[in-house]
């Protein structure tokens, strides 16, 4: 192993007990370089929000939220946990949402579990979408809307609620086989729980490891060329670049098994380029950007700006069903429901 992927490899394994060597210099990054003169991104960064992706369809045209109603939307939400929190305890059947009846009961968690924060981001947009203008995701090519609106994708759908038995393995997401969480990126975006990621740096890599689901990205700065783009994988080829004081990073060549049917606002597809930027505003906040370019799902690219904060708590291993035993489980159930069924 190269000596440098090895030391970064060391220094991700163990990175909670390393105090990373910080040296304090003016610019836009904080205020932090590292010892060999990049800015310093590393630190946990805590990217829990109720903001949502896409803006409010029936507030097309206001792209910020005053202080008042940010307020509201917080206190709201945290009005919401705690009735959660203090809600007497019940029986329930699974079901294909969270907390999804009227009186609070739970699906397959509940509320204890969810972690999905209860702050508006700091810029107080009323979505993490910045382009298109009005907030949106853009629409869907005719062969994506074809695949998301077709009897295959009505059927995924269903078993990943629960309201019919899976065929086959293949049938549940990346997620529900503890392989990759979409969610956990590239692009990162908010889920229920696990939201954070920790950022490594030695010369010439940056690493990004992820609380969901502990996936790491090495990200090489050396300028090499993407790999052979018949190499395609669950997270893609990433390859970085410093443009001042923002990381810029681009990744290509993803193997397109994300939810193409089912869920195409989660896919990553073989066609899309994703461009990542991360720029370090202050010492407590990260700006994360990224462009979503892929021509076989999307009419036209979007981006999101999504600011995230400072944690200085430490990350543990996020253990997926170890063993896989949540499969088995699965698929036993389903065949259980089958032989119910005659």
């Amino acid at each position: 192993m190269n000596s440098r992927l090895m030391m970064m490899a060391l220094f991700v394994v163990t990175g909670s007990l390393v105090t990373p060597v910080l040296v304090f210099a003016q610019g836009s990054s904080g205020g932090l370089r590292t010892a060999w003169g990049d800015p310093d991104l590393q630190s946990t960064w805590d990217y829990r929000t109720v903001t949502p992706l896409e803006r409010p369809s029936d507030q097309p045209d206001k792209a910020f939220l005053t202080e008042e109603e940010a307020a509201s939307i917080e206190q709201a939400n945290l009005n919401r946990n705690a009735d959660l929190l203090t809600r007497a305890p019940e029986r329930t059947a699974a079901s294909n949402q969270v907390d999804r009846r009227e009186d609070g009961s739970p699906g397959f968690y509940n509320n204890f579990w969810l972690d999905r924060g209860t702050t508006a981001v700091g810029t107080r947009r009323t979505s993490l979408i910045v382009d298109p203008p009005n907030g949106r995701l853009p629409d869907l090519t005719p062969e994506a809307r074809r695949r998301a609106d077709s009897e295959e994708a009505a059927r995924i759908a269903d078993v990943r609620r629960g309201d019919r038995p899976a065929q086959s393995y293949t049938d549940l997401d990346a997620g529900d086989r503890c392989i990759q969480h979409a969610k956990a990126g590239p692009p990162i975006s908010v889920g229920g729980y696990n939201n954070n990621v920790q950022i490594f740096q030695i010369p010439g890599y940056v690493a990004l490891l992820n609380e969901q689901n502990h996936d790491v990205r090495i990200i090489p700065l050396d300028g090499r060329p993407h790999v052979d783009a018949r190499i395609a994988q669950w997270m893609g080829d990433s390859r970085g670049r410093w443009d001042g004081d923002t990381l810029v990073v681009e990744t290509q060549h993803f193997n397109g098994k994300h939810d193409q049917i089912a869920r195409p606002l989660l896919s990553s597809g073989e066609g899309l380029t994703l461009v990542e930027r991360f720029t370090r505003a202050d010492v407590e906040t990260l700006v994360y950007e990224f462009t979503v370019t892929d021509p076989t799902i999307w009419v036209t690219p979007w981006s999101v700006e999504h600011p995230m904060k400072q944690n200085p708590d430490l990350i543990y291993e996020f253990a997926c069903h170890e063993g896989n035993y949540g499969m088995y489980n699965i698929m036993a159930g389903s065949r259980q429901e089958e032989r119910d069924a005659r």
